[in-house]
C-alpha cells in the first residue's frame, strides 16, 4: 500500500545545517506595534547591563511610542534592574507590564509574546537562508528582514495572540 505524505513547515527535516564555531552574533532590540516594528536597535557592547538597556529606552525606543502606550518586556535581567523599574514607573505609570511591574508577566511564557512566537523566528528563517559574511551583513540582514514585517503581518500576529489569550483564559 502506498501513501501520500506531505509536510508543510518551515524547514526540511532532512536539511544538514553547518555551524561554525565564533560566527558574528549581535544583540538586538525590537519593538512591536499594531502597525510597525520599532528597530532594529543594535547594541554596540557585547553584554547588555540594565545601564546600557535604559540609554536604549531614553534615547531610541521612548520617543518613538505614541502617546499612552503599554509597555511590556520580559524578565531579561537587564530589564529587572532598580534603575530600568524605576525609570518605567516614572515614564509609564501603571502602563508597562513586566518582572517587578503593577501588572507582571508570566515567566517563561514565550508562547504569549508575539516576538518570541512570531518575529524572532521569523528574522532567523530569513536571516540565515544566506550565507553570513561579516557583522556587517548580519546587521544588514536583520534589519532588512525586519523591516519586510508588513502592517497586515502585524494584524495577523495580534489576531493570533488574542486567540492565544482566549485558550489560556478558557483553561485557567
Amino acid at each position: 500500500m502506498f501513501h501520500n505524505v506531505r509536510v508543510w513547515a518551515a524547514e526540511n527535516p532532512r536539511t544538514y545545517v553547518e555551524y561554525e564555531r565564533n560566527t558574528p552574533k549581535v544583540n538586538v532590540w525590537c519593538a512591536l506595534m499594531h502597525d510597525k516594528v520599532i528597530g532594529p536597535f543594535f547594541f554596540a557592547e557585547p553584554t547588555v547591563t540594565s545601564n546600557i538597556y535604559l540609554d536604549m529606552l531614553q534615547l531610541y525606543a521612548i520617543p518613538q511610542f505614541p502617546e499612552g502606550v503599554i509597555f511590556q518586556q520580559d524578565g531579561a535581567p537587564p530589564h529587572y534592574g532598580n534603575i530600568v523599574r524605576g525609570f518605567l514607573d516614572t515614564t509609564f505609570p501603571q502602563r508597562w507590564i513586566g518582572r517587578g511591574a503593577v501588572m507582571s508577566w508570566p515567566q517563561r511564557s514565550p508562547d504569549l509574546t508575539p516576538l518570541d512566537f512570531y518575529l524572532w523566528g521569523y528574522v532567523k528563517q530569513h536571516v540565515y537562508s544566506e550565507r553570513i559574511n561579516d557583522i556587517n551583513h548580519l546587521k544588514q540582514r536583520i534589519t532588512d528582514v525586519i523591516h519586510s514585517v508588513t502592517p497586515d503581518v502585524l494584524t495577523r500576529v495580534w489576531e493570533e495572540l488574542g486567540y492565544r489569550l482566549d485558550v489560556c483564559r478558557a483553561t485557567n
